[in-house]
């Protein structure tokens, strides 16, 4: 058998000009320092900005003028800006960044706690983490089931949809057996149930699959609506009184300033939360069935011609992703609230969002809907000390961001290749 020898080709490397990626963030993050000086700094007060270690204005608390505070994170922002419009090399890329945009952050907050009413301008951190977590725990399951799913080639835009029915499982299974561990169980199975229809329609049939999505998210409004009008709106202490998990604190973590009130104190759906990002992530990268996911969402046909079961796998990884979004939908109705007709309120495009900033990895998806329940939590704050800036303002920083992140600026953002494309066995 002979062999042909291929002659080594030379590839040019590719001129990307000036203006690189690292340049045009450069940009952005010298006009958010240039913003905060300026604006921010004028707009603050001579006032001390309070960040108290407690959950109100007493105890230990990290102090700083306001003006000072806004135009010195302001400067920091700037320089951050300026060492990367400067070309700082690559590795630097995303330390540069974060400082710039915390900065950014800390500069604004200054301004904001400093012209606070009197009595007011302190902010509480233990609250705001606890409350940044308690806001995040649905989009955090959310974006995990979209990760499942995604990275083995389906499209899950069901996510809402899988929210709801677990919510409202866990509310009338919870409510009728009066246990919450059988309500948690109830809220899995529900999730389960709108992912194996999102399955068998577009992994048997080829139905399309972000239209599946959307039609599932109407069917569970739809159904939950119903039996919510016919049952639970009649007799609410019968079918929709569901027992709540309570606290559970943590030895010696629990002690930890600020993070240990806030994250060791919780209820089982925050554990559980951080558990699965840890494990998923472990999982996906590190172990073989995580090669087996990526593979089938990458190149499900090399993946077959190694004996890899596409079909079979994406059935599976899409029912779990159900069963994972429908304990992030009881997080409500088993901790927080009584069931309600559509109380999941788009939170499933939300994470649906943070998993595309979240560059559909387990733990960018959990830093995204951090970056969410942050968003929602500070206007929840600003709302508190009325701030000028309207809580709409915030609400939509976000989704800003997610589009910023989604055509490049932040990054390549590039899904599964095989995502969204049906696999017909030959």
């Amino acid at each position: 058998m002979s062999t042909t020898a291929v002659p080594d080709v030379a590839v040019a490397p590719v001129d990307e000009g000036f203006w690189t990626r690292t340049r045009k963030v450069g940009l952005v993050l010298l006009a958010l320092g240039l913003l905060a000086t300026v604006l921010f700094g004028a707009l603050a007060t001579g006032e001390q900005a309070r960040f108290t270690l407690s959950e109100d204005a007493a105890g230990a608390a990290l102090e700083v003028n306001g003006t000072v505070g806004a135009i010195v994170f302001g400067l920091i922002t700037l320089a951050a800006g300026a060492a990367m419009l400067a070309g700082l090399p690559k590795r630097w890329f995303v330390p540069a960044l974060a400082v710039g945009l915390v900065a950014f952050v800390l500069s604004f907050l200054c301004w904001q706690v400093s012209a606070a009413p009197t009595g007011q301008n302190f902010m509480p951190l233990v609250n705001i983490v606890r409350g940044t977590f308690l806001l995040a725990l649905p989009l955090i399951f959310g974006s995990l089931a979209g990760v499942l799913c995604e990275r083995s080639g389906v499209v899950n835009v069901a996510i809402e949809g899988q929210l709801l029915m677990g919510a409202f499982s866990g509310a009338l299974f919870g409510s009728i057996s009066g246990s919450v561990w059988v309500g948690l169980v109830a809220a899995a199975v529900g999730g389960s149930f709108i992912s194996l229809l999102l399955a068998v329609f577009s992994i048997r049939y080829l139905v399309d699959q972000v239209v599946m999505g959307i039609v599932l998210n109407l069917l569970a409004l739809g159904i939950t609506g119903f039996l919510y009008e016919r049952l639970m709106q009649t007799d609410a202490a019968r079918y929709n009184s569901a027992p709540r998990f309570g606290n559970w604190e943590i030895p010696l973590l629990s002690d930890i300033p600020v993070l240990g009130p806030a994250l060791f104190r919780g209820n089982i759906f925050l554990y559980l939360a951080l558990v699965l990002v840890l494990v998923i992530h472990i999982a996906l990268f590190r172990t073989r069935w995580g090669l087996r996911t990526r593979s089938v969402g990458e190149h499900p046909t090399a993946a077959d011609t190694l004996g890899v079961k596409v079909l079979g796998l994406r059935y599976r990884n899409v029912i779990l992703a159900g069963a994972v979004a429908g304990i992030g939908g009881a997080s409500y109705t088993l901790a927080l609230f009584s069931f309600t007709k559509n109380m999941i309120g788009g939170k499933g495009f939300i994470a649906l969002a943070a998993l595309i900033f979240g560059r559909w990895s387990p733990t960018g998806a959990l830093l995204a809907a951090l970056f969410f329940g942050f968003a929602d939590q500070l206007a929840t704050y600003l709302g508190a000390i009325n701030s000028i800036i309207p809580g709409q303002f915030l609400a939509m920083l976000p989704y800003l961001a997610t589009i910023l992140a989604v055509a490049g600026l932040v990054g390549r953002v590039r899904a599964p290749a095989a995502d969204g494309k049906p696999y017909i066995k030959g």
